[in-house]
This record gives structure tokens, C-alpha cells and sequence, in this order.
């Protein structure tokens, strides 16, 4: 039984959940009426080739993802050659690139009529092609370019962790590096390998950019389409529903497999355990360099020149309402979600039970919500908000009977705050779990309690916690494009629909300015994260 102090943090908690749910119980609700008439059009002309490349997308970016991130991870962490201790950070980077950049960038350069192509015609001559850059195999490379740092971040920790007298014993059992690496390191680190395929995974489920770009139809693509094109917002929301449990059943698998293994709990290792020599040295840097420089070096040169040719020209008074309205929603996004996820923190804290556990469990859930599925939750239920509470009472008061939900800027911040609950939580339980609790209990011996106790003890240790939640929730506003371009205000263009629009017309240059301003918002987090890894033991 809960103490009765610790029961009033339950309606807190128990209310944040209800907002994550809310979108869950719309989604099944949706299937009390189906247009079978849509539907029917649906399975005939796009359902199954939407299943069908959306499961091409997920296994291709699934084995792109751990090749990439799993070798990375392995040649810095354990292995000593020219250049590691730069890429060791520098292969982090990418993080800081949404996927429909890269996508467009790609797409520019590697086009029929991009500048390589174009080249390759004036020195080799006419008759020479390039593969198709707007393929599956196109689409599947730019989201393993993008994704691959989720494997690559964790299985580095995980390689880390293990120790040295692990990989010193099963050589001194007579296993070359290579059989070391099968039989005791990758077991060890499956856990933590499974949980960055996991986050890509969902990551590429939920990509809307991207395929947009590559004109690459799937899930998200569909409920975007049949939202506009069908105008039905109840096919939409069930297709919608279809992309969650597939994320759901990601998050399951996941789940499972960490629970199968443990992983490792060493201490951290002082210094790399294999030297590299000669050609193995220069192949390694060679692997490393060239997966940096296609995921980050060249798009962010390639934005560089775009701007500097066409991209400057839109410095004008359109462009500062783009920012302006970009940082408002950012800053508006990060100020609220921190503000509830402090609660709900709190509310952990002071009744640690086994039911708050569970509505803290499911207030985070809202991070597994790709954007497109969130717009099309949250509009279905503002819509039946309007047409059954608001419309009728603002008749009966005499007024213009107008919804005044669907469509508002409340309902996008309230799709910002369910999508990144989680970012904000993480950073504020780490923050609350440094204090003491001795703290606390030597304020109110001093007669210091309630609100004053929170602004004198808390706030200030909870600050530094508090600005690297805000920060990431901000960035990740900004760069979040399903639900921004399906649920913004009339007249609320930000950064990422400014993107959207320049790339649907293939205007590329014009693209860089917006995107090159997300690239350099977006590294904001990422030196956070390259400084924060980079006080590990042994670096």
C-alpha cells in the first residue's frame, strides 16, 4: 500500500500517462467504421507494395546499420590506428543530420543531372550512367548513412565495458582476434547491439522525409497521401495504426533480447587492446574515414556550396519568419514537455511504488510514436472534440460554432509533448537521482518545505539536467517533419517545411539554406554527447 503522502503524485502521473494514451486508444478506436471503398483502392494499387517496401527498408537499414555501426565500433574501441582518437568522436557526428538532408543532398549530387554525373559525361563521354540514385538501394544507403551512429554509439560503450582481461584470455586459449571478437565480445555486446538496431529500426519505420525525397512509397507516405489526396482522416489513422504495431512488435523483440542477456559489467579498459600495423592499419582508417566523410563531410560541403550559390539569396523577410516560428514552436515544445516531465520525475521519486513505475512506463511510450502516426491520433480526436463539445457549445452561446481544436497550435505542442516525453525525462531521473535524499531532509529540519524547498534545494542542482533536456527536445523539434508538416497552424511554416516544399519542386539549392541551419542546431546535442562520452575511462 502506498503512503497517503505518496498518493497525491499519482493523479500527476496517472494524467501524463492518459496523454500517451490518448493517441493509442484513438488508433484502435478508428476501426469501428471502415470505407471499404478506400480500402479496397488501397489493397488493389499501393497496399501491398507498401508492405513490401517498407520490409525491404527495415531488413535493408537493419544489416546496413549493424555492419556499419558494429565494425566502427569495434575498430575504435579496441584497435589502435592512424586517426582513431578524431573519428572516435567524429563518426557522432552524423547524428546531427536529419535523414531527408542527407536524402536531398544525395539525390542533388547523384542525379542524372547532378554535378558528378554531369562530369563524368564531359570527361568519359555521354553514354555514361550511374546506377539510378532514386532506388531502394539509394533510400537504404542514406538511412544506414544516417542511423548507423544509434549501433555505432552503443555498441562502443558495450565493447568499452568489457574489459581486457576477456579478449587477453580467449587469446591466451589460442583465438586469433577475429575468433575472439565471434565467440566473447559480440555475445556480450548483443544487448546493447540490439537495442541501436532497435531505435534505427523505428527511426526508419517513422522516416517521412527521406522516402518523400527518394519518391520511395511506405507506411508514412500512404498516411500522408491518403489524408490529402483521399481527404479521409479515419483510413488515414488506421493505416496509422498498422505503422504502430509494427513499431510495437520492434519494441517487444527488443525487450526480449535484452532480457536474454546480460551485459557486461567491467571496468573500462585504459588502452587499446590490438595495434594496427601497415595495411591493416590503413584499411581501417580508410573504412573509418570514408564512412565519415559520405555521412557528414560531404553533405555539409555540399550545403556549403548550395548556399553560397542560391541559398543566400532567400536571406529575406520570409526566411526570418521561418526561424522565427521554428525557434517559437522549439522553444514552446522544450518549455512545456521539461515542465511534465519534471513532474512526472518528481512523482518517481517521492512515490517509488510498483503502479507509478508502470505510468511512468507508459507516459515514455510516446518516443515509440513515429510523428505521422501522433498528427493523425491527435487530429481524430481534436475532430471529435470539435464536432461533439466545442462546435455545439459554441452555438448554444450564440457564437460562430467554428472548431477551435483541429488544425490549432495546441494540438501540435500536444504531439511534441507525447513524441518527446522520454528525451526530457532521461536527462531530469538523472539529475533527481543525484541528490540525496539527506538533502532534502536536512532543508525541513531547518524548517525550509514545499515551494521552498524546490527553489532554494532542487532547481538549482536540477538546472544543468533541466538546459540538456530542454536543449535536446528543442533540436528534436526542430528537425521533426511528419507531424509539423501534417498538424501546423495555417501560416506556421518552420524550417523542416520549408525543406519539404523546396525538395518536393527538386529545388535543391534553395533546400540548403533551411537544412544547413537545422545541420548546425542539430551538432548543439552532439558536442554534448561527444563530451560527455568522452570523459569515459581511457580517452
Amino acid at each position: 500500500m502506498a503512503h497517503p503522502a505518496q498518493r497525491r503524485w499519482y493523479p500527476i502521473a496517472f494524467a501524463i500517462a492518459a496523454l500517451v494514451l490518448l493517441p493509442l486508444s484513438v488508433l484502435l478506436l478508428s476501426w469501428h467504421e471502415v470505407d471499404q471503398s478506400i480500402w479496397a483502392h488501397l489493397w488493389q494499387t499501393q497496399l501491398p507494395r507498401l508492405l513490401g517496401n517498407t520490409l525491404l527498408l527495415v531488413v535493408g537499414v537493419g544489416t546496413g546499420v549493424v555492419l556499419l555501426g558494429v565494425s566502427l565500433a569495434w575498430l575504435t574501441s579496441l584497435c589502435e590506428f592512424p586517426g582513431r582518437r578524431w573519428l572516435d568522436w567524429a563518426l557522432m557526428l552524423p547524428f546531427a543530420i536529419p535523414a531527408y538532408v542527407l536524402a536531398f543532398v544525395f539525390v542533388g549530387l547523384l542525379d542524372f543531372a547532378g554535378p558528378l554525373q554531369t562530369l563524368a559525361r564531359d570527361w568519359f563521354g555521354s553514354g555514361l550512367r550511374f546506377p539510378r540514385v532514386r532506388s531502394s538501394g539509394g533510400v537504404i544507403i542514406v538511412l544506414v548513412l544516417v542511423f548507423y551512429p544509434y549501433v555505432y554509439l552503443l555498441a562502443r560503450g558495450a565493447f568499452l565495458a568489457q574489459g581486457k582481461g576477456l579478449m587477453e584470455a580467449a587469446r591466451v586459449l589460442g583465438q586469433s582476434p577475429w575468433q575472439a571478437f565471434w565467440s566473447v565480445a559480440l555475445p556480450m555486446a548483443r544487448p546493447a547491439i540490439g537495442a541501436g538496431l532497435a531505435l534505427a529500426i523505428m527511426e526508419t519505420l517513422a522516416d517521412f522525409g527521406a522516402v518523400s525525397v527518394f519518391n520511395f512509397d511506405t507506411f508514412t507516405t500512404a498516411i500522408y497521401k491518403t489524408w490529402y489526396s483521399f481527404y479521409s482522416l479515419s483510413s488515414a489513422t488506421q493505416l496509422a495504426s498498422l505503422l504502430l504495431l509494427a513499431v510495437l512488435l520492434v519494441l517487444y523483440g527488443e525487450r526480449r533480447a535484452r532480457g536474454a542477456t546480460r551485459p557486461a559489467s567491467e571496468r573500462p579498459r585504459g588502452q587499446p587492446l590490438y595495434h594496427l600495423r601497415g595495411w591493416k592499419a590503413a584499411l581501417a582508417s580508410g573504412w573509418c574515414g570514408l564512412v565519415f566523410t559520405c555521412a557528414f563531410v560531404v553533405p555539409l560541403a555540399q550545403l556549403l556550396v548550395w548556399f553560397w550559390q542560391r541559398g543566400r539569396f532567400d536571406l529575406d523577410e520570409r526566411y526570418v519568419g521561418l526561424i522565427l516560428h521554428t525557434l517559437y514552436l522549439g522553444g514552446l515544445a522544450a518549455l512545456l514537455t521539461v515542465s511534465v516531465a519534471l513532474l512526472l520525475a518528481f512523482a518517481r521519486r517521492q512515490a517509488p511504488t510498483r503502479g507509478m513505475h508502470a505510468a511512468v512506463g507508459l507516459a515514455n511510450l510516446g518516443y515509440a510514436l513515429p510523428g505521422s502516426v501522433l498528427a493523425v491520433a491527435v487530429m481524430l480526436a481534436f475532430s471529435y472534440l470539435d464536432n461533439h463539445l466545442v462546435i455545439p457549445f459554441s452555438s448554444w452561446l450564440g457564437g460562430a460554432g467554428k472548431p477551435l481544436l483541429l488544425g490549432s497550435l495546441g494540438a501540435l505542442l500536444l504531439a511534441y509533448l507525447v513524441r518527446f516525453m522520454a528525451v526530457a525525462y532521461g536527462p531530469l531521473e538523472n539529475s533527481l537521482a543525484r541528490i540525496r535524499p539527506s538533502l532534502p531532509q536536512a532543508s525541513r529540519s531547518l524548517g525550509v518545505g514545499g515551494p521552498q524547498l524546490f527553489l532554494r534545494v532542487y532547481l538549482p542542482l536540477l538546472v544543468p539536467g533541466a538546459l540538456s533536456a530542454a536543449l535536446l527536445v528543442f533540436v528534436d523539434v526542430l528537425k521533426e517533419m511528419p507531424a509539423t508538416l501534417l498538424m501546423r497552424p495555417f501560416g506556421w511554416d518552420t524550417l523542416s517545411v520549408r525543406v519539404f516544399e523546396m525538395t518536393s519542386e527538386g529545388e535543391w539549392a534553395r533546400a540548403a539554406l533551411p537544412a544547413l541551419s537545422l545541420v548546425l542546431v542539430g551538432l548543439l546535442p552532439v558536442i554534448g554527447l561527444i563530451r560527455r562520452s568522452a570523459r569515459q575511462p581511457g580517452h
